[in-house]
């Protein structure tokens, strides 16, 4: 056999085998827990949890619409709330537990689909407010437009019989300046008759003149009439609009989501207590 030389550790330095030690100890107090430690659910905590977390789930708003966005997250954690429950090693779900688990997230289920059926509706009806609305601002240009149309029209109509009167006064003042002895080389017949067409053609423009500033009064007023037969029915569809789409602003799911919370509650607390009988 040959000879080994003894190496000797350095000052101070623990055995290998003692270190060894120390390490495993200190991997129990500070590593991951052993089976021993790990802690199991009673039956007791999964129940008072189940009940809690479905009491929350039955209470939970949705902050905006669409609130249907929102169904489908909210029916997969209260179904994995029961499957944690009835999955226990000590709950033993029965048939009529079972029964009425199901027939509540049957009936909420069917709720459900109906409100996310009238929130799809609802959003068509924000697309009609939408047009109708536009259409109204159409028909505000449309009878703004046209007024100014009929009342430049009108306008200058009057502006040309005001000025034909105008005219013609200053043509009879020159008449009665005749009669008066201004113009003596027109005879007495001309002169008169020279103001009587002056006074027929005078009356006939002042006529004309009423009547073109009553049919302005009448096409404003038939365009209004219009205006408001046009705008009217419009105005109705977006009262019926606004009242339908005002139903999106709150969750009227809440109530339905709480009351089959509440159900699945009953259902848990009732075959609890027939499993402690």
């Amino acid at each position: 056999m040959g000879y080994h030389p003894r190496i000797k550790s350095p000052r101070g330095a623990k055995p290998f085998r003692e270190k060894n030690k120390n390490q495993k100890r200190s991997h129990r107090r500070f590593g991951r827990p052993t089976e021993e430690n790990k802690h199991t659910t009673t039956k007791k905590e999964m129940s008072e949890g189940t009940l809690k977390r479905l009491h929350i789930l039955g209470n939970q708003k949705f902050g905006s619409s669409p609130f249907s966005q929102h169904f489908e997250r909210w029916l997969t954690g209260v179904e994995a709330v029961l499957d944690e429950f009835e999955s226990h090693p000590n709950i033993g779900a029965d048939d009529q537990y079972l029964k009425e688990r199901s027939q509540a997230l049957a009936i909420i289920k069917l709720q459900l689909e109906d409100r996310h059926k009238k929130e799809a509706i609802l959003e068509q009806e924000i697309k009609n407010l939408s047009y109708c609305r536009s259409r109204i601002q159409q028909i505000n240009i449309e009878y703004v437009s046209a007024n100014i149309a009929i009342r430049n029209r009108k306008n200058r109509e009057i502006k040309r019989l005001n000025s034909t009167i105008n005219h013609l006064k200053i043509e009879q003042e020159k008449v009665i300046q005749m009669k008066t002895g201004f113009f003596q080389g027109v005879s007495r017949k001309n002169r008169e008759q020279r103001e009587i067409a002056i006074i027929e053609e005078l009356s006939d423009k002042q006529r004309e003149l009423e009547l073109a500033t009553l049919d302005l009064k009448t096409e404003q007023k038939n365009l209004l009439d219009e205006y408001e037969r046009k705008r009217e029915p419009v105005l109705e569809q977006i009262k019926i609009f606004q009242k339908k789409t005002k139903e999106m602003e709150t969750d009227d799911s809440l109530e339905e989501r709480w009351f089959a919370c509440e159900a699945l509650i009953d259902a848990a607390n009732t075959f609890l207590q027939r499993k402690a009988a």
